[in-house]
């Protein structure tokens, strides 16, 4: 089940949201959270249900007993804890990765293809390993206490809104309001979660799809046969869709959270207005950008070691970070890629995109497409392909792009720059974050929300193509 669909817009959250708000007390209100994220996740995922309920009872148990414990005995919990945690992740996610490339290196040596059952990849698995990690590691280092009800690390860890796609929520982030939230539950803040919502939905519904459909059928073109311009077509595409799809499904994650009484953390800025890949990487996907900051990079030495060793950590977490997208060559390639171009910045790029200013988004920005074409590619091998037809296919002209096609990239690249003007970034700031909402401005985000609502459940309706990338993640 996904936010966009008909059975999520019109059954399951208005069911919940009543439900949620007729439950008197906190307490109560945590069962009726729970309930609904094992629904949520039992929609889509049944046959691993009893899978992650099973090491959730593990994590809760190893981390009771580490908190109790001392000395290198508190060490050898939160070593188990990792271990079952990364195990569980690797053999999922990554199994069949491994095999495939066992399998092509035996039968390049002459023998005989490696057969095996493949492994289904459950959903949310990355995003709720990493969050168990966060809990074991935050108890471990002090940050906060252990919940000491079971069924508040359940929540934690299974929160609907969350679970998919993210943000990735830390633990210390959220600790106190999963035992009172009353500071958030207010009518401002429902209001600005719904309007939230909204604009998420709309960015995934309106946008992300209409320019999805038409990077997907560029993309099953053999890239032998595109033109460069054509190329460049699919690549700012898919740039764009992926951004409006993820953001999008943030958006409707921190909208739903806020109007529940959660604070979830941001996870897009505006990353298409960064003037260097360090800046992008401090605006996309923020909350996994923090937590390979502080869980890995931090660790390896962060930028107290010599500048040999630093560059290796940034390459390392990066390439890290790839994998974590995708069991795949290309995923690794990605990573690197932006690992690399993060080097350059320390070693010269920052200080020419300061001689220039604002013109550094376009360099930028170009860098960032090449970068998603390696992420959209099926393999590493269309992936270089499409590189080399970008730069050095033929300049045929475009063949013909509806006009919503045009109108929707236009607004993509309109919404997506725009906050490269201050006063732009003021109104969205105030639009999202304003915490006291007036009578006028209360108004206004209503019929704007219900104006956005009522236009993507009707794209919703009319279509049947609703993709969200990071589903597969």
């Amino acid at each position: 089940m996904v936010f966009s669909s008909t059975i999520f817009l019109f059954y399951f959250l208005p069911g919940f949201l009543l439900l949620y708000y007729l439950t008197p007390t906190t307490r109560l209100k945590n069962f009726v959270a729970l309930a609904a994220s094992l629904v949520f996740y039992a929609w889509g995922g049944l046959n691993f249900l009893a899978l992650f309920l099973a090491s959730v009872v593990v994590n809760f148990v190893l981390i009771r007993f580490m908190d109790r414990a001392a000395g290198w005995q508190k060490r050898i919990y939160l070593t188990m804890s990792i271990v079952i945690n990364v195990a569980m992740l690797f053999y999922f996610k990554y199994a069949n990765f491994f095999l495939e490339n066992a399998s092509a290196v035996n039968e390049a040596a002459g023998g005989t293809p490696l057969t095996w059952e493949r492994v289904v990849l459950p959903i949310g698995i990355s995003f709720f390993t990493f969050e168990k990690l966060t809990y074991t590691i935050d108890v471990y280092r002090g940050v906060n206490r252990p919940l000491k009800s079971f069924w508040d690390f359940m929540l934690y860890i299974m929160l609907f809104p969350k679970m998919i796609a993210g943000p990735i929520v830390r633990f210390h982030e959220i600790a106190g309001q999963l035992t009172d939230r009353r500071a958030f539950d207010t009518v401002d803040q429902k209001l600005a979660g719904l309007f939230r919502f909204g604009v998420g939905l709309a960015k995934k519904v309106l946008i992300a799809n209409v320019l999805g459909l038409e990077a997907d059928r560029i993309f099953a073109l053999n890239p032998e046969t595109v033109s460069a311009p054509l190329a460049w077509l699919g690549a700012v595409a898919y740039t764009f869709q992926i951004y409006f799809d993820f953001s999008g499904y943030s958006d409707m994650a921190i909208g739903i959270g806020r109007m529940i009484g959660f604070q979830f953390p941001e996870n897009f800025n505006n990353p298409y207005v960064s003037r260097s890949i360090t800046e992008f990487w401090q605006r996309w996907h923020i909350t996994l950008g923090r937590w390979m900051r502080d869980y890995l990079y931090i660790p390896l030495g962060g930028n107290r070691v010599k500048t040999g060793r630093l560059y290796a950590n940034l390459w390392t977490v990066f390439i890290l970070s790839g994998f974590w997208h995708g069991a795949a060559w290309n995923f690794i390639a990605w990573g690197a890629f932006h690992g690399f171009f993060l080097i350059l910045d320390r070693l010269f790029l920052l200080r020419l995109s300061q001689r220039l200013g604002v013109l550094s988004i376009v360099p930028t920005f170009i860098v960032t497409v090449l970068g998603w074409v390696l992420f959209r590619a099926e393999s590493l091998t269309q992936a270089l392909a499409w590189a080399r037809r970008m730069f050095a296919g033929g300049w045929e002209s475009l063949p013909y792009q509806s006009p919503e096609f045009w109108a929707t990239l236009a607004l993509a690249a309109l919404f997506s720059f725009a906050a490269a003007w201050p006063r732009v970034e003021r109104l969205e700031v105030a639009a999202y974050f304003g915490e006291q909402l007036a009578l006028p401005r209360a108004l206004g985000l209503t019929l704007v929300t219900l104006l956005l609502l009522v236009l993507s459940a009707g794209a919703i309706i009319g279509s049947s193509f609703n993709p969200f990338i990071y589903f597969r993640f």
